[in-house]
């Protein structure tokens, strides 16, 4: 009790450190600052809002649930189908967006700096430049002055809220919009960052902006799609959305079902599994319709690139046992760099938070454009300090077709970048001078033996892990999967060199290496397993190195969990967001449910309350759920239910409820109708909703009273005051519950329900129901 006390007061002292203000353009809202917004308040979670992903089966809900046939829930069947399709295809076009716009500055910004280099080195230096920071600084600006809550890549954040956690701002259609043109400029402008976790955001904002019917504040709204409101349907919705977030990214459906299941949500249903499967298959549609259709050349220079598919189905074929251990070794390396790679930018982002980020806006934009512009210097400048190298001579019995050097402004291994004569390369210029994704297909490519010295891709190697580490945490939009996997693919080369040169076989490709490095740098920093796994195995189309990723996936995750957690378990914890993992902690076995409550006192209101009392209540605490007593014939007390803040706070507002005298209504609402339907009294995604002091009561109001009954929940989940934590924390997260009442040992049992008396048929054996029901009751 002590311990929870300790803690308590220590979330009392954090919530006292307020972030600065980020300048926002609409001064209507000065709330919109990021003590609100992706970091909050108080890092205990004491402060947090939670979701109400609870069914509350108040009286309203029943009655609905009464006159709803099964007609009304077929209709409500084939709506969130139809919602799974719109999400798929939302997803699919902005990702078809991101990606030709990014191809296209990415495109323009290295023809234009291939084509003046030729001119003047100097000149094409400043345009290079000049161009990175106008893209970065387009993001930074958009994301400090307009949307906040776009920064990072999001991730997080919909897993926080996945978890129960009610972030706000993470949903807003202004936070789609940052997220996407965020994107398009931090990514076309050259950053160590990817495009693919902010991809799992911009799903997760279509999917709860089509729940919701659009955006109010922006009057782009439709009734016709306001049908799921509440906070259990909307996590639906948004799990659909990070799935095809992923399956957009990766093209990798599969990989996005698997992904929101292992990564993002904590809770799971074999209905919601089909619905996120059909989303991301539609995801995969609407992709492969777009690059079929930019193949023709009417996207720019949008052409094998852009959309990560990465095919390796020509490479290695076959491995030898004796191949096993230096693979292991991949794994292991994996992992320490993985986990001293969320260390450093924990410290980091933990610096940028403490000191740099407190100053404002302005200073945001200055840090980004500093790292864009030092990007820049080294991703030019490093090329200059390796010398050219001659071009591998053709080999007539081999079918590649790469060509090197490659023509200036297309894509491709082997770059001619400042070389004197015309058949030489610059191998360290052919992984800068790229997009990420192009430059990934050429550490993955086989056939291209000796194309890399050990010496450029161990600079690269460093170089461009610092820039991530410094990148990751600015105010833009970033992603750390392609990241990760040209930092995995770096690493991971280097020893299939070593393995070409120690074992001297013919079949061994340095390419397969790197994707196996890829693999375990991701396995060692983000900790993930089956879905990294599939999603691997579907980007690259070869399903015969599957055992070798488990392998290094496995060594990766083992060697990294020794050290730390997972990148957005850390990044979690660092912007506050109580995240309840799927194991409790050890300390909770010698815990109790009482123990866990604390010295904090229970507010409990009466069934009949006068409306004065309950202003009064909701001003002097913040708690968000409150019992309801009342009393029997004989005089004692009876909790009856469970009273949600929100809830109070629609009936104080609307005022149909009052009443004058402090007499108990008609339970069932004949003598006192319900003027509510149970939509009401849900809160809007993202939204802060109803404050009591925007409610404003008059003298006589106050006076007035409300009958409870009606609103409360008759039936909260109640556990025995001496059940161990463990289990209490196990049913708190399975049931995705955000109240728990304790009570003492109740003196006895009604009955005993066991597995047969749920299996009820339909109608086949009405008669024997009630008979398995009573057949307890004895004991």
């Amino acid at each position: 009790m002590t311990m929870m006390a300790n803690h308590f007061q220590n979330g009392i002292e954090t919530a006292k450190l307020v972030w600065s203000r980020i300048p926002n353009s609409e001064s209507e809202e000065p709330q919109d600052s990021e003590d609100t917004v992706g970091f909050l308040k108080k890092s205990d979670g004491s402060g947090v809002e939670s979701l109400d992903y609870e069914v509350i089966e108040n009286y309203a809900y029943r009655e609905e649930q009464a006159l709803r046939g099964k007609l009304y829930v077929g209709y409500l069947l084939v709506v969130k189908w139809f919602f799974a399709l719109l999400i798929g295809i939302g997803t699919g076009i902005a990702a078809v967006f991101i990606n030709i716009s990014v191809e296209n500055f990415a495109g323009w910004k290295f023809s234009l700096t291939f084509h003046i280099i030729q001119k003047s080195y100097i000149a094409g230096f400043l345009v290079y430049v000049l161009i990175n920071l106008v893209l970065v600084l387009s993001s930074v600006y958009i994301i400090t002055q307009f949307a906040p809550a776009a920064a990072g890549s999001g991730i997080p954040e919909i897993k926080g809220y996945l978890n129960g956690v009610d972030i706000y701002g993470i949903l807003l259609l202004r936070t789609l919009i940052g997220k996407i043109f965020g994107s398009i400029g931090s990514v076309g402008g050259g950053l160590a960052l990817g495009k693919e976790g902010p991809l799992v955001h911009t799903g997760a904002c279509i999917a709860s902006l089509l729940g919701q019917g659009g955006s109010t504040k922006y009057k782009l709204n439709s009734r016709w799609f306001q049908v799921f409101k509440s906070d259990r349907d909307q996590r639906d919705l948004v799990t659909c959305g990070c799935a095809a977030g992923v399956a957009a990214a990766f093209r990798a459906p599969v990989g996005g079902v698997l992904f929101a299941l292992e990564e993002v949500t904590s809770w799971w249903r074999s209905q919601l599994m089909w619905r996120v499967f059909f989303t991301s298959a539609v995801v995969a549609v609407v992709v492969r319709t777009a690059m079929g259709w930019c193949k023709s050349g009417k996207c720019g220079h949008f052409g094998s690139g852009g959309f990560v598919i990465w095919d390796i189905s020509g490479g290695q074929e076959d491995y030898s046992f004796a191949e096993l251990l230096p693979m292991a070794v991949i794994g292991v390396i994996g992992g320490l760099l993985g986990a001293l790679f969320n260390q450093l930018t924990l410290y980091v982002s933990s610096w940028r938070r403490n000191h740099l980020h407190k100053k404002g806006g302005r200073v945001k934009i200055i840090e980004a454009c500093l790292v864009s512009l030092l990007t820049s210097v080294i991703s030019f400048g490093l090329p200059l300090l390796r010398k050219c190298s001659p071009c591998p001579e053709s080999d007539p019995h081999s079918d590649s077709t790469i060509e090197c050097p490659r023509p200036p402004g297309m894509y491709g291994n082997y770059v001619n970048f400042f070389c004197s004569k015309d058949k030489e390369y610059n191998d360290l210029a052919t992984i800068f001078f790229n997009t990420q994704d192009d430059a990934i297909r050429n550490l993955f490519s086989a056939k291209t033996i000796h194309e890399y010295s050990p010496q450029s891709l161990l600079t690269f190697l460093v170089m461009f892990y610092t820039l991530a580490v410094l990148t990751f945490g600015t105010a833009v939009p970033a992603g750390q999967f392609v990241p990760g996997i040209m930092i995995g693919s770096t690493y991971g080369r280097l020893v299939g060199m070593f393995v070409v040169k120690y074992y001297g076989k013919l079949n061994i490709e340095e390419g397969t290496y790197a994707l196996l490095g890829a693999a375990s740098f991701l396995g060692g920093s983000m900790r993930m397993t089956v879905s990294l796994c599939v999603i691997m195995v579907e980007i690259t189309n070869n399903l015969q190195l599957l055992p070798l990723i488990m392998l290094v996936l496995l060594i990766s995750k083992a060697v990294g969990d020794a050290f730390n957690e997972g990148l957005y378990e850390e990044q979690a914890r660092l912007k506050g967001i109580p995240l309840l993992e799927s194991r409790p902690k050890y300390e909770m076995r010698n815990m109790t449910a009482k123990e866990a409550c604390g010295s904090r006192r229970v507010v409990s209101l009466p069934r009949v309350v006068k409306v004065a009392d309950v202003a009064s209540i909701l001003r002097s605490n913040d708690h968000n759920g409150f019992p309801v007593i009342d009393h029997t014939r004989n005089g004692e007390s009876l909790v009856i239910g469970l009273v949600l803040r929100s809830h109070l706070l629609v009936i104080l507002q609307s005022k149909v409820d009052f009443q004058h005298i402090p007499i108990p209504g008609d339970t069932r609402g004949v003598t006192n109708p319900i003027r509510h339907r149970s939509d009401e009294f849900t809160k809007p995604v993202s939204s802060k909703g109803i404050c009591i002091d925007d409610i404003h009561l008059s003298s006589d109001d106050l006076e007035m009273y409300i009958d409870l009954a009606p609103f409360l929940n008759p039936s909260p989940y109640i556990v025995p005051e001496d059940m161990s934590l463990t289990k209490v924390y196990n049913l708190f997260r399975q049931l995705g519950l955000r109240h728990l009442f304790v009570v003492p040992r109740p003196s006895r049992v009604l009955g005993l329900i066991t597995r047969k008396d749920l299996l009820i048929e339909d109608t086949k054996n009405e008669n024997a129901i009630p008979l398995q029901l009573t057949s307890t009751m004895s004991l």
